[in-house]
Order: structure tokens, then C-alpha cells, then sequence
């Protein structure tokens, strides 16, 4: 019987397959203004994300290979364009600060522990209310930050 050690991998995702379990914490919002429906879509989205594109378990429990906690660290809007000297643009700036604790780093295996700091910019025009954006962007940010943190995970970009 032949037993293969070969990384397996999806759309450039590379894990080792002595790597087997992960645990997410839940994404808290810890930046000064709080959109309360960001923290639960995004946690739920990047938990869904692992499910869909890796073989990894999660758990809840102690010793998962991968350890994974997350938050909201930056939640703030500037102006970001100025029309007839008005703002006509505004920018949503959203950061994560995440965190990887790997359990097998002894053996060398998987990512290495980091800490990162994950940003995106939304635009939105400055007439529309914040709540207002909040709506048509949500979708928008979830999506965005979640393939960013994944990508960041799992394919050390």
C-alpha cells in the first residue's frame, strides 16, 4: 500500500495534509463606530468559505491544528472626493486585524504564525447616509474581506 504525503490544494490553496483541523473565532467589531450586521455575516461567511474550499475540520474545542482569531479593527469614513468644493465622495475604510496560531509550526508544517492587518476601501457618494451605504455595501465588504482573509490564510499572499 502506497501512502502519499502530497500537498493537496483548490484554486491556489496549498495545505499539508497533517493539517486537519481549524478553529475560527467569532470576527468581533472592535472599531469605534460598530455596523452590528458586519461581524456576524463576516464570521459566517469566512467559516462557510473554509467549509467550501478546504478538507480542514473545525472545531471548537483546544488544539486545532490552525487557531484563527480575528477582528474589525478599522471602520471609518473620509471623504474621499471633492466636486464644486463639496464632498462628493465618501470612503468606507474597513480593516481586520488577523491572527494564525499553528499548532504543527514545530514540525514545520503549514503557515507559519502571523499577525496581519487586512484593509479595504469602499466607495460610496457622499449624498447617501452611512446606514444607507451600509445596506447596498455590506454584501459588498462580507464578500471582499472574506476572500481576502482566506487568501491571506491559505495562499500566503
Amino acid at each position: 500500500m502506497a501512502v502519499s504525503c502530497k500537498i493537496y490544494s483548490f484554486k491556489d490553496v496549498s495545505i499539508p495534509p497533517e493539517v486537519k483541523t481549524i478553529r475560527v473565532g467569532f470576527i468581533e467589531n472592535r472599531a469605534r463606530y460598530v455596523d452590528p450586521q458586519l461581524s456576524p455575516q463576516l464570521t459566517d461567511k469566512f467559516k462557510q468559505k473554509i467549509s467550501n474550499q478546504t478538507k480542514l475540520t473545525q472545531i471548537q474545542g483546544d488544539n486545532p491544528d490552525y487557531d484563527v482569531s480575528a477582528y474589525v479593527s478599522e471602520y471609518n469614513v473620509t471623504t474621499a472626493g471633492v466636486s464644486k468644493e463639496a464632498a462628493s465622495i465618501n470612503r468606507l475604510t474597513v480593516t481586520v486585524h488577523m491572527a494564525l496560531r499553528n499548532r504543527l509550526n514545530d514540525q514545520k508544517l503549514g503557515t507559519p504564525d502571523f499577525e496581519t492587518d487586512i484593509s479595504r476601501n469602499f466607495d460610496f457618494p457622499a449624498g447617501q447616509t452611512l446606514n444607507d451605504a451600509e445596506t447596498a455595501l455590506t454584501p459588498t465588504i462580507v464578500s471582499q474581506m472574506t476572500d481576502d482573509l482566506f487568501n491571506r490564510l491559505f495562499s500566503n499572499w
